[in-house]
């Protein structure tokens, strides 16, 4: 046995795929942009014909039966992430090898603060149709000028020549397009071949993994491994890796940064890591599901309170910016029916089995934490106050909880972020809920309160989760985490722009679904999500979309639409 722990074998194994990939990563830099376009093109024709074994896979991961609607979440977040991130890929650096920018396509505007903001949905008039209520846009640090956007865009894919070398990529273990599209973003933003090592949850996806990404293992550029801690312990510390990435828990990162026990504290101390290349991350935290108070009618009570329902249970509850702590006013004459509401979601939504590792551990001790926790259907919602275990403890699992301040108004919302920025671990991402006509009352009072949201993805009046399936917006931690404090991470992902020196991503979503929301004054023609629990046509919906990313056309907008309105 090697050191490690792994067979000395396997260590070959690993480190000639790091030689292979040192090799692809030379032969990437001296490869022209209009060759890269057309390689990143090949990938993208090759993820469609694996997309119904991929996402059979991933159901069978997660004890989804074949039938279930529930399925519909493996399509839109395995291969339809995948190929759009592909698509996002090979339109920015074809734009690049046209002399152009990777701005093509986005609008430059204003934001709060004297902010840019870009634009990257919609971005066409199918989009336009497709998110028809939504809008996403990516706003820039401040100081940073339209100018400066414009021409910092493309990060280091406009240095054909430059070697980023293999870079690690560790893999989460609950989306399945995760890994992927970390060693995707990877190669175009900064020209490093990575060697993908899984997560064991996801150890039966590599055969399609490979499939998918076939264009990039023939060329050296990805290559795509099983294995426990051992391997990953071995890989890390190995001279060929460059850089590495992971996506996970913060236990981890620092584990790999700063070691464990006397040794860690014994380096944090002397200012020494033991990891020597740089790390970029995506580590989770506690998101916030902020409920401005006001005037609701029942339908939206009920919507709404399965709106935040879904947030906390998509996925069984196993992701990163899964709401988990529902801020309330305590002022608010309806907290008591929202709540209500709650219950019934909570209650009416399928009953659904927790699949991820370590899962009953974290809700036992959730349980243990909270006496008073309420089981309803499966699930947990329980009531807390500042400094309780669910503001810094990420459960990864169905347990919701929900908390007040006072106030209403602008009064409440200000104290409602500081709540959030103050009290909650993380800053992942973070959902307000507002009624339409309550957010423009507030008027630039609203603004501010968004502006001082500390969140790399803030989503009003929808789930941040939807930031992650923009392809061409930065996914990652609010700028700031260091190696000694590392929060929810450093460094973004997916940016399918390749914009520099970006600070967060706003999603903005319809207050109510179509017909609703046209009836009540709202621009939207949105039906109920296809990623609602309740959504009924979602995996037909989840298909068509997949089916549609593989090769946009107006006709293939039709089936969507068809399945979409019957959710």
């Amino acid at each position: 046995m090697s050191l490690t722990g792994t067979p000395p074998e396997v260590n070959d194994d690993l480190a000639r795929a790091i030689d292979e990939l040192a090799a692809g990563a030379e032969r990437w830099a001296r490869l022209p942009l209009d060759g890269r376009a057309r390689l990143l093109r090949e990938v993208h024709a090759a993820i469609a014909p694996v997309a119904e074994e991929w996402v059979r896979v991933a159901a069978a991961v997660k004890g989804l039966p074949a039938g279930s609607s529930l399925v519909g979440e493996e399509w839109l977040s395995g291969p339809y992430s995948a190929l759009s991130a592909a698509d996002a890929a090979a339109r920015s650096v074809e734009a690049l090898a046209r002399g152009g920018s990777t701005l093509e396509g986005a609008r430059l505007g204003a934001a709060p603060g004297g902010r840019v903001a870009v634009t990257v949905l919609p971005e066409s008039l199918r989009e336009s149709l497709l998110f028809h209520g939504f809008s996403v846009q990516v706003w820039l640090e401040p100081g940073v000028t339209a100018e400066q956007a414009r021409r910092e865009a493309g990060l280091d894919a406009v240095r054909v020549g430059a070697n980023g070398g293999v870079c690690l990529v560790l893999g989460a273990g609950n989306i399945s397009s995760i890994a992927p599209l970390d060693a995707l973003y990877e190669l175009v933003a900064h020209n490093r071949a990575s060697i993908v090592k899984l997560n064991p949850t996801f150890a039966s996806l590599r055969p399609v993994y490979e499939a998918a990404f076939a264009p990039l293992v023939r060329e050296g550029l990805v290559r795509i491994v099983n294995g426990g801690p051992e391997a990953g312990a071995y890989l890390t510390t190995h001279p060929g890796i460059a850089k590495v990435h992971i996506t996970g828990s913060a236990r981890t990162h620092d584990a790999i940064v700063w070691g464990t026990g006397a040794e860690a504290v014994r380096r944090r101390a002397a200012g020494e890591p033991r990891l020597t290349v740089p790390i970029t991350s995506e580590l989770g935290g506690v998101s916030p599901v902020i409920v401005v108070p006001g005037r609701w009618g029942a339908a939206d009570l009920r919507y709404q309170a399965e709106h935040v329902a879904m947030m906390r249970l998509h996925n069984a509850g196993h992701n990163c910016v899964a709401g988990q702590v529902l801020v309330l006013s305590a002022d608010w004459p309806q907290r008591d029916a929202f709540l209500a509401e709650l219950h019934a979601a909570f209650d009416r939504l399928p009953a659904r089995g927790t699949w991820y590792p370590g899962t009953e551990g974290k809700v036992g001790q959730a349980v243990a934490d909270h006496p008073g926790a309420e089981l309803v259907n499966g699930r947990y919602i329980v009531e807390i106050g500042p400094g309780d275990p669910a503001c810094t403890d990420e459960y990864f699992a169905p347990v919701l909880a929900w908390t007040q301040v006072p106030g209403t108004g602008a009064e409440f919302l200000d104290a409602a972020v500081a709540f959030a920025n103050d009290e909650l671990a993380g800053t992942l991402g973070a959902n307000v809920l507002v009624v339409p006509r309550d957010r423009r009352a507030l008027g630039a009072r609203f603004d501010e309160a968004i502006v001082a949201l500390r969140y790399g993805t803030v989503a009003i009046n929808a789930w941040t989760g939807m930031g992650y399936s923009v392809v061409n917006a930065p996914w990652g931690a609010f700028p700031g985490d260091t190696l000694d404090d590392i929060g929810s991470g450093i460094g973004v992902v997916h940016n399918g722009h390749l914009l520099a020196r970006t600070e967060r991503t706003v999603v903005t979503g319809p207050f109510r679904p179509f017909p609703r929301s046209v009836l009540n004054g709202e621009l939207s023609l949105f039906p109920k999500p296809p990623w609602y629990p309740e959504a009924r046509s979602a995996t037909a919906t989840g298909r068509a979309m997949t089916e549609y990313a593989a090769a946009p056309s107006w006709r293939r907008l039709v089936p969507i639409l068809f399945h979409a309105f019957r959710a």
